[in-house]
């Protein structure tokens, strides 16, 4: 099955994301912050990438997602984000915000691997 890749900096977020994807048939390699994150996209190439918007800094998913861009990596990121919710942004697809998908956390696990299915259906 796919490897997918998830980046986060809460730990809840990562175990309970990776038990709903490997639940799913997929394999899974986390990183806590967008350093190691950006080295096991490169080592490991990732199906699928699952990035969190706000880690150490508020915008360190969209940084790390633009330089994933700006290094030719077209795998799919579906970015995590609470920023909506909190401070009622709604984000789109742009070069700004260079992902695939969007979902808001907290994400039921039918909505989550709804949307990691469509990515890696596309790719």
């Amino acid at each position: 099955m796919s490897l997918i890749a998830i980046i986060d900096d809460d730990p809840d977020i990562i175990d309970a994301t990776s038990l709903v994807l490997m639940a799913n048939g997929f394999e899974v390699i986390t990183a806590n912050n967008p350093g190691d994150g950006l080295k096991i996209i490169q080592e490991q190439k990732p199906a699928l990438v699952i990035l969190d918007v706000m880690m150490q800094e508020p915008d360190d998913g969209f940084f790390l997602a633009q330089k994933l861009r700006r290094e030719g990596v077209t795998t799919p990121i579906l970015m995590y984000t609470s920023v909506s919710k909190a401070l009622g942004f709604q984000f789109g697809k742009s070069d700004m915000v260079p992902v695939d998908d969007f979902v808001e956390k907290p994400v039921s696990a039918d909505v989550l691997i709804a949307k990691v299915n469509k990515l890696l259906n596309k790719s």
